[in-house]
């Protein structure tokens, strides 16, 4: 038997538990790494239908999708949040610290 490769069993795994695929996107916009991020939406692709639902859905062009997911990617905000929708996702802002809601007043 075969094994998978590891995003394929990464998208099989958020597929499964959709709440995981969260937690992880959180905490990787708590590291702030890109590289990571990015790993992580394409797995999610996958989990989603592949490339070419997703860029249905986004109303993106596969080929813009592939390349802003792909490791040297640079997504634009807008194709990010295309992206993230299309997923049923969003992205969200919060304060790093429980008092800094008190200085944005």
């Amino acid at each position: 038997m075969r094994s998978k490769l590891h995003d394929e069993a990464m998208a099989d795994l958020y597929r499964d538990d959709p709440a995981l695929a969260l937690d992880v996107i959180n905490r990787i916009f708590e590291d702030g790494n890109q590289a990571e991020l990015l790993t992580v939406l394409r797995q999610l692709t996958q989990a989603f239908g592949g490339l070419q639902a997703v860029a249905e859905q986004a109303h993106l062009n596969p080929t813009q999708i592939y390349r802003t997911l792909s490791p040297q990617g640079n997504p634009a905000l807008s194709s990010l949040m295309s992206i993230l929708k299309a997923m049923g996702l969003r992205l969200a802002v919060q304060p790093l610290h429980a008092d800094a809601s008190a200085h944005t007043a």
